[in-house]
């Protein structure tokens, strides 16, 4: 239900989705989700992609914003990240939730950088749980929400939202001592997408664009 309810949210909202993929996910298999974040329309593109079964970890303060709240607290695991009781919660819960075979989405980068920035660096988050869980990592390229659905209010627009989903890359047999190679490895196939995109590179290299907008994540 709450995937329909992204989609109609995403498409009444005058934006379309054209999606790239390199390999297409098993509904009965669970994976782990990671794209780069760059507005409050990321996790509903994600969710009106994916036909697993999914959660997300994320920050329980955007539960307040009108009409993204309501659909948000249904499909987020919520953490306080300012609470470390809070954030051990939440990895409780998010190991439950995998055990059951439910799908992970998680933005590694913790965070909505400013606006000239391509990438932030990763958080260890979601590869400590793909590598214990041993679930494959699907690495997704967002090029355009922040462009057409920015924080900054004197830009943005109806329009396409291009997105492309890479091959997976598999985490059996990983250990821990392996996670900084897999999440640089990550890091690499998004920020490369991302600099070799002329629209996104335009938009994150625009005049004033060092300004950091407050958003809520």
């Amino acid at each position: 239900m709450i995937r329909v309810w992204a989609k109609v949210l995403v498409l009444g909202m005058g934006f379309r989705l054209q999606v790239q993929n390199d390999q297409v996910t098993d509904i009965h298999k669970s994976y782990m989700f990671c794209a780069n974040h760059s507005s409050l329309m990321d996790a509903f593109v994600l969710i009106a992609l994916s036909k697993n079964p999914i959660v997300f970890v994320g920050k329980h303060e955007l539960v307040k914003i009108p009409i993204f709240g309501f659909f948000y607290k249904r499909v987020v695991i919520l953490v306080d990240r300012s609470n470390p009781e809070s954030r051990k919660r939440v990895y409780e819960i998010a190991k439950k939730r995998l055990k059951n075979g439910t799908s992970m989405a998680i933005f590694p980068e913790g965070l909505v950088p400013t606006e000239n920035i391509v990438l932030a660096p990763f958080k260890n988050g979601a590869f400590s749980l793909a590598i214990e869980f041993e679930i494959p990592i699907v690495p997704q390229v967002y090029y355009d929400c922040k462009r057409l659905f920015s924080w900054d209010f004197f830009k943005g627009s109806p329009g396409v939202f291009r997105i492309h989903q890479h091959t997976f890359i598999e985490t059996k047999g990983l250990k821990i001592e392996d996670l900084e190679d897999l999440k640089q490895q990550v890091f690499k196939i998004i920020e490369n997408d991302l600099l070799n995109d002329k629209k996104f590179m335009n938009d994150t290299n625009r005049p004033n664009n060092e300004r950091e907008f407050k958003s809520p994540l």
